[in-house]
């Protein structure tokens, strides 16, 4: 297991690369009295977004009602679908029907088409459990297969598993509680197939079991073997922030120029305060294949930050093989007033260089 400790932080230049302001005529809702963060594509195994029949892209997003606090959408969150088009969004509905999904809410993960079966295989997050008489933070990573329709949509949503359980020696429990950004997580799994040798892995948020610290960040794992990708097993952590941060969210791989690049979003609210702390932004690390080793990206990991004048305005950025990044409109503008922009975010476009990498101009 590799580590990202705080003397890499403490390494994070002041000329850092920031993300452009985002202004007010790119914060466009996608549907009326809905808020939506989160996103992934629907997937190839190599990371390539399917194209639909029209030449759309099929999305997914966490998605909610329109809350006076933003903060409570995350206990409403249902996985929508979305079509992009000539850089435009449209909303297609809920992705999964009511009553099929086991936890109370619906949390990030990622989706790939199956070219074995035609399905299309949605790995995601349950948070809590269907009829808790409270919403708890509990998390459990499933899967789940659909049909795609030719309108876009999905169908005949079937064969929901669960993919792997906490291993107590490596993970910790997510059933002791906490509040937004102290929660522990086992949480976002996101596909990868290495095309050095086809074995398939999932990627996921967790927390480190056994630590001393409540700042135990955890980028956790499972892999199947090339022929049987249903078949996951949990693997010891790939990357440890033990000490250092909370929350490595939404982690996943991509594949740059034969380098391999392990991708997270934090924030900087949920770094130890006793430390170093870095920006809220994309951070990454950089190794010759999946087993590592793995080096800090920039020697500090920090690959782009929100600019200083609106240092929340945008998260939960994922990485798509040509190097576009997106993101969702977070607290934009930099006033004293929250301003929660509840849409997708204009895509970034990164350089990748070796051990360095930043928002292309």
């Amino acid at each position: 297991m590799s580590s990202w400790t705080a003397a890499h932080v403490a390494a994070i230049a002041p000329n850092a690369s920031t993300a452009p302001m985002i202004g007010a005529h790119h914060v466009r809702p996608v549907a009326d009295n809905l808020d939506i963060w989160d996103a992934w594509p629907v997937q190839q195994r190599d990371g390539t977004p399917i194209t639909l029949a029209d030449g759309a892209q099929l999305w997914m997003a966490l998605a909610a009602p329109h809350f006076p606090d933003p903060d409570e959408r995350h206990g409403h969150a249902r996985i929508h679908l979305f079509h992009f088009l000539d850089e435009r969004w449209s909303h297609v509905g809920v992705a999964m029907p009511d009553g099929f999904s086991p936890g109370s809410r619906e949390w990030s993960g990622s989706a790939i088409w199956d070219e074995a079966s035609g399905d299309i295989i949605l790995y995601f997050t349950a948070a809590g459990r269907k009829g808790e008489a409270a919403p708890s933070f509990e998390q459990r990573m499933f899967s789940a297969r659909a049909r795609l329709t030719e309108a876009g949509g999905l169908t005949d949503w079937h064969d929901l598993r669960e993919i792997v359980t906490i291993d107590p020696d490596h993970y910790m429990s997510t059933r002791e509680g906490g509040g937004i950004g102290t929660i522990k997580a086992f949480r976002d799994p996101a596909y990868f197939r290495d095309p050095a040798d086809g074995r398939h892995y999932l990627f996921f948020a967790a927390s480190q079991a056994g630590s001393a610290s409540a700042y135990n960040g955890v980028v956790g794992m499972a892999r199947a073997d090339p022929a049987t990708p249903d078949d996951w097993v949990i693997a010891p952590p790939l990357l440890s922030a033990d000490g250092l941060n909370n929350e490595l969210e939404r982690p996943h791989m991509v594949v740059h120029q034969g380098k391999y690049y392990l991708f997270w979003s934090t924030q900087r609210h949920v770094f130890n305060s006793d430390g170093p702390t870095g920006p809220t932004g994309l951070y990454a690390m950089v190794a010759p294949a999946v087993s590592g080793p793995w080096r800090p990206v920039n020697g500090s990991g920090l690959l782009f930050a929100n600019p200083a004048a609106a240092p929340a305005q945008s998260y939960s950025w994922m990485v798509l093989p040509d190097l576009s990044v997106t993101s969702f409109i977070d607290n934009w503008g930099g006033g004293k007033a929250r301003r929660f922009g509840g849409t997708f975010a204009p895509f970034l476009r990164l350089w990748l260089d070796g051990d360095c990498g930043g928002v292309a101009a």
